[in-house]
């Protein structure tokens, strides 16, 4: 049964005079306790924070004063008391409350100022166990969510960012701070010690391996609201969980303007498909559109494999993003600015390419410092009406997997590392996926249709569009290899690849008639490949 609400309305403004102060992270503390004393507040803190307070040369009263209890247990038991809890939560104009506060010597503290143990950075940094767990704050969140409970009175500030805003609303009120600045900085603390906690179930169940538990949670921090989403009447914010992983969220960003929605999706798929590659075997590009490969392609350099990639699909290519595994060189630069891009990322950038790239201003460019691991385990999320959706990612890697031939031609040596090539990009094109590679190079892609028939004959017609366009006799896809996401449930797929001219297939095997199949490519005497592992992408 609820607890009933004695409905005491909360005042607007509520004078600041007292503030406990208790925080890990002690950016900004030092001048922001100094405008706090100057403004006549009382300080109060404990440990660490109030040897620093004190050290500045600030009067400051050790908490324990105010609970008649020391610090015990290496700190781990130090707020968590009647006389700082109750000066917390207490309802001030309730009657019943005050009497109580009086009655034990409770001291109302207005303003609480804490953030949180570092654990999120300590599991992160790969320590063991015992400290991930030493570092899972307690009396922080309790504080935390006792005083944004009862933020009818008290104020909690969780971010050093907002000191400066605390400050300000003191200055405008002379010395109190209003009802909505008190619920704006309860809904963020509440938010705050939300993704902690999400941060710490996580681990919880990754440890103990745990693959679905009972409750999930994920947390993040916002970056920045942007202009809008996908199209402009949705909003947008962009948020960070912290995963260190290379890649659009932990990107540098050396110039050009704000990065849209749909920039931030296209680039991370970019990254993550150009993060296949090795960039020790060989440089490799990926060019995106609408989150979907319209080329991608290996070569003896960055400016070699961009052309190769550029021809699967110039029309296509414009205003798409481009992504490269190594480090971004003045050569490459200079042939990706010919065609408008709208974001380049790569591992790092030389400065001759971050000045070429700087002659357009509106071209950004993201350096990583590293690329993704494909093997990499991890969780995708997709929100459903009333719920999620939470999987594995696809960390199967094609030079991982048992490829069984099982046609009477074997493919060729040439034949079997395009085949490999293929099945990698396919994994990174929208299903229904149909990919046809030559020389290290994707020569047609079909992406996203109801019927594997269908994306095939696509990609066919844009090999089709790409050599009329280079001014070529015959289309790239004759003496391809092509590689399909899933099995072909029916030979009439794989027939119409053949059809434009490819001479392999790779694809995971599995249909009914993978026996059909297997007989269509015997009789146009085309090498088959069977990989085990489908790779559909919604």
């Amino acid at each position: 049964m609820a607890v009933a609400a004695k409905n005491i309305p909360a005042p607007d403004l509520v004078p600041v005079r007292r503030a406990l102060l208790s925080v890990f992270d002690k950016t900004g503390l030092i001048d922001f306790a100094k405008a706090l004393a100057a403004a006549g507040v009382e300080l109060v803190s404990t440990g660490g924070t109030a040897k620093a307070i004190s050290d500045a040369g600030l009067p400051v009263r050790d908490v324990s004063e105010l609970t008649g209890f020391p610090e015990i247990m290496d700190g781990r038991v130090k707020t968590l008391h009647p006389g700082v809890h109750g000066a917390l939560l207490g309802v001030r104009d309730d009657p019943e409350h005050s009497a109580a506060m009086r009655k034990y010597g409770i001291e109302p503290i207005d303003l609480v100022v804490s953030n949180l143990y570092p654990f999120e950075e300590v599991r992160r940094s790969g320590a063991d166990y015992a400290s991930i767990v030493e570092n899972i704050d307690i009396g922080g969140p309790a504080m935390i969510r006792a005083s944004a409970k009862n933020h009818a009175y008290v104020a909690i500030v969780t971010d050093p960012g907002d000191y400066a805003s605390v400050l300000n609303a003191l200055e405008m009120n002379i010395g109190s701070l209003s009802l909505d600045f008190r619920k704006k900085l309860a809904a963020k603390a509440f938010a705050r010690t939300a993704s902690y906690d999400a941060a710490i179930s996580g681990w919880f169940a990754e440890a103990l391996e745990i693959e679905h538990p009972t409750w999930r949670a994920f947390g993040g921090r916002l970056v920045e609201v942007m202009r809008y989403g996908e199209n402009p009447h949705q909003s947008a914010g962009f948020y960070i969980d912290g995963d260190k992983r290379p890649g659009v969220a932990t990107a540098r960003q050396l110039q050009g303007k704000q990065l849209s929605y749909n920039n931030i999706n296209d680039t991370d798929a970019a990254f993550e498909l150009v993060g296949e590659f090795d960039p020790a075997r060989s440089a490799a590009v990926a060019i995106i559109k609408h989150a979907n490969p319209c080329g991608v392609a290996e070569g003896t350099s960055l400016k070699a494999a961009y052309a190769k990639a550029l021809a699967c699909d110039p029309v296509s290519a414009f205003g798409g993003i481009v992504a490269v595994n190594r480090t971004l060189d003045a050569e490459a630069a200079e042939e990706i600015v010919k065609t408008f891009t709208e974001v380049i990322i790569a591992p790092g950038a030389t400065d001759e390419a971050a000045a070429i790239v700087a002659a357009k201003k509106n071209l950004r460019l993201l350096v990583t410092g590293g690329l993704p691991d494909p093997r990499t385990p991890g969780t995708t999320v997709k929100s459903v009406a009333g719920g999620l959706l939470i999987q594995g990612r696809d960390n199967a890697v094609v030079d991982d997997l048992e490829l069984k031939v099982v046609t009477k031609r074997a493919p060729t040596p040439v034949e079997m590392a395009d085949l490999k090539f293929a099945f990698r990009i396919a994994k990174h094109v929208k299903s229904n996926a149909i990919v046809y590679v030559r020389d290290g190079a994707t020569v047609g892609i079909g992406a996203g249709q109801m019927s594997r028939v269908d994306s095939s004959r696509i990609a066919a017609r844009k090999a089709l569009d790409a050599a009329e366009a280079a001014g070529l006799a015959e289309p790239l896809t004759k003496g391809s290899v092509v590689a399909s996401d899933a099995f072909f449930p029916f030979a009439d797929g794989l027939l119409s690849a053949i059809a434009a001219g490819a001479t392999a297939v790779i694809q995971p095997g599995g249909s009914m008639n993978d026996k059909d199949v297997i007989a269509a490519a015997d009789e146009h005497g085309i090498a088959m490949v069977f990989t085990g592992v489908r790779h559909f992408r919604h």
